[in-house]
């Protein structure tokens, strides 16, 4: 059996709609192909990160700071896939 290991990193969501509509559902996507548990914490919540409806319904706009934890068999490799995503703007545009 593979060790749990923990990881963690803070971003700044820095694209412009936040993490709304397509970039909440390219995140959750994202989050989905990991078998580690992920979860963002933002204002004191916890929220499940292949949820759909608690990303969407967590408020997380542009200039938002938050923290992505995994626990698990792959949790660096979600963590740094869910990083890049995000400092890749979804793919945004400016």
């Amino acid at each position: 059996m593979a060790d749990k290991q923990k990881a963690s990193a803070k971003i700044t969501v820095e694209n412009k709609s936040g993490l709304h509509a397509r970039p909440a559902s390219l995140f959750v996507q994202k989050a989905a192909r990991f078998k580690s548990d992920i979860h963002v914490l933002h204002n004191d919540k916890r929220i499940n990160a292949k949820s759909i409806m608690g990303i969407l319904s967590s408020g997380i706009a542009q200039g938002t700071e938050i923290v992505i934890e995994a626990e698990g068999e792959d949790a660096q490799d979600a963590i740094d896939a869910l990083v890049t995503i995000i400092e890749d703007k979804f793919g945004e545009d400016e």
